[in-house]
């Protein structure tokens, strides 16, 4: 999967190198596997704090990043913290926002379409009975998150509604929020 400096860039995606990626993955598919991971350290009260940097994908451990990426997680005073950092819940919002908006983008230039402008709102409702315990009625997820795109973009409006289903169906994060996904925890030993 070669970088093409001079290769015709469209949204900010460079289009050969985009060609060459799918002709790789068509020609072996065990590329197409990746193993993403991240660790986290708690601090105190409602502040923990995430490291992200390594990731296994395209058939061998990536090395591409030279230093870890790090997100501190706290909690507004309401929820018992002092604002060190967004809480998990939208961090999700976050990662949710970020997948969707890739998504799109990548598959606009797979139909050779430019994006002018692309905005994102996201907003998501909690009731917090389930985390208490309060209440075992009470899911401790997300009731509804609702996403609503603001794009400008060089086509129809048909082909942009397109796009927005395609993005919805395809889009890792939009796919594993909406569908049950077996998330296993356990205790380290030793």
């Amino acid at each position: 999967m070669n970088e093409h400096v001079n290769s015709v860039r469209l949204n900010g995606l460079n289009v050969q190198a985009a060609l060459e990626t799918i002709a790789a993955i068509k020609a072996d598919k065990s590329l197409a596997r990746f193993e993403f991971r991240a660790r986290n350290r708690w601090i105190d009260g409602g502040e923990n704090r995430s490291t992200i940097k390594d990731f296994y994908g395209a058939g061998r451990e990536d090395d591409s990043r030279m230093s870890a990426f790090e997100f501190t997680n706290g909690e507004p005073p309401v929820l018992l913290g002092n604002n060190e950092g967004a809480n998990p819940v939208e961090f999700l919002l976050h990662a949710l926002a970020g997948c969707v908006t890739t998504t799109f983008i990548l598959h606009a230039m797979a139909r050779g379409i430019t994006v002018r402008e692309l905005q994102t709102e996201l907003e998501g409702d909690i009731d917090l009975q389930g985390l208490l315990g309060l209440d075992d009625a009470v899911s401790p997820g997300y009731e509804q998150i609702r996403i609503r795109m603001h794009v400008k973009a060089d086509c129809p409006e048909k082909d942009l509604d397109d796009l927005l289903a395609y993005t919805q169906q395809h889009s890792p994060v939009c796919n594993t929020v909406c569908r049950p996904v077996p998330v296993i925890i356990e205790r380290a030993v030793g």
